[in-house]
């Protein structure tokens, strides 16, 4: 798989310095989980979900998370096993080798459930998504995939969601997240990334963020993220990369405020038209809420709507100026400052070497574009593609 595989020779060449590098579940799980991009949910239920999964891979999606949990009703629960085992078997048997396949499972039994159902296309899948995680219920399912991994030879990998009220609630969340943290370390093989469910956690205060904020602007979410970054995000060995919370709303709909795109960046690369696509789509507040991610110690995002792929993953490609002030980060083996070859900061080599190490993880499956491309023109370009 590669990011951006839509794109023509011509157009990589012309928008990237550093073009994205294949990627694949044999990949080292510091690049996979970087590269899962934007990861678009889809329900378990769907009558044609290995056709489905087939489009999204031709447009340009990753990473897909197939849903056995709340995307469903109850009463659905046994249909959707049986169609989901059945759908990504047809979707195995078609030879495709991507995208990255992880259902989303409600118990600690559907995993091995799901698993033997696949059979001999156990390789179609990727792994598991483990919902409302928590240190007394996440050793089982971990367990279960280890079990899996153990019978089968192969690897797959768990994502825990942490959303959970415990986590919510400030009483209780320092004690959660240390427990969570143990849990994570003893099955670090295993644990690929961390998500982050905002909705549910949004749901134990009976929020739910409007469309013109981003989750940043509620600040009890906003606290529970700092504080999941802080504990799970460190930049050692004992960090986990972390994705973006959901990005719930595409639906044209009345402005109570000004769009939040600026007009100039669009002006400059002669891209207006597709400006007012993007507000009309409601994509700007996603766009500034995937900056306030990165900003905030966060790489990737749930999506649940094929629409927001383009944009998450232009976001995430690597600018040259960046590019070039981390290898001088990392050519700095003796530590000091010098001004960045871009004159315009400080460069740092032991206090930025963390940040430098995993930007380069991101550049090598999103790519470094060229010093005169911006990501308007990667969004624009993935768009026309």
């Amino acid at each position: 798989m590669r990011h951006f595989a839509t794109l023509s020779a011509s157009e990589i060449d012309r928008l990237f310095f550093r073009a994205p590098e294949d990627f694949g579940t044999d990949s080292d799980p510091h690049v996979l989980a970087m590269a899962l991009g934007a990861t678009l949910y889809s329900p378990g239920t769907r009558p044609r979900l290995a056709e489905d999964i087939a489009k999204r891979a031709a447009a340009g999606v990753v990473s897909v998370v197939v849903c056995l949990e709340d995307s469903i009703s109850d009463d659905d629960v046994p249909a959707a096993e049986r169609n989901v085992v059945a759908q990504l078997r047809a979707y195995a048997q078609t030879g495709a080798t991507g995208p990255l396949v992880f259902v989303r499972v409600r118990n600690p039994e559907q995993i091995p459930l799901v698993a033997d159902g696949l059979g001999e296309h156990l390789g179609i899948l990727a792994g598991f998504v483990v919902p409302k995680f928590l240190q007394d219920n996440g050793i089982e399912y971990l367990e279960a995939i280890e079990a899996v991994n153990a019978r089968s030879g192969r690897r797959l990998y768990a994502m825990p969601v942490l959303e959970s009220p415990t986590l919510a609630f400030a009483e209780t969340r320092s004690t959660e997240l240390a427990g969570i943290q143990t849990v994570l370390q003893k099955y670090r093989d295993t644990v690929l990334a961390v998500r982050i469910g905002a909705t549910d956690l949004s749901a134990a205060f009976g929020l739910r963020r409007n469309r013109e904020l981003t989750i940043y602007h509620v600040h009890v979410i906003a606290a529970v993220i700092a504080d999941i970054v802080n504990v799970l995000g460190r930049a050692d060995e004992t960090g986990f990369v972390i994705t973006g919370p959901v990005w719930e709303y595409f639906a044209q709909h009345e402005r109570l405020f000004k769009p939040q795109l600026r007009e100039t960046p669009f002006a400059e690369h002669d891209e207006e038209k597709l400006r007012q696509r993007m507000i009309a789509d409601d994509l700007d507040g996603l766009i500034r809420e995937v900056v306030l991610d990165q900003a905030n110690g966060l790489t990737g995002k749930t999506v649940i709507h094929p629409s927001h792929v383009a944009a998450v993953h232009a976001l995430s490609v690597v600018s040259h100026e960046e590019y070039v002030d981390a290898c001088d980060v990392l050519a700095a083996d003796r530590g000091g400052a010098k001004a960045s070859e871009y004159r315009n900061k400080m460069n740092e080599s032991k206090p930025h070497r963390a940040w430098a190490t995993q930007l380069l993880r991101r550049a090598q499956v999103f790519g470094v574009i060229r010093e005169d491309v911006s990501f308007v023109d990667v969004l624009s370009a993935s768009q026309t593609s």
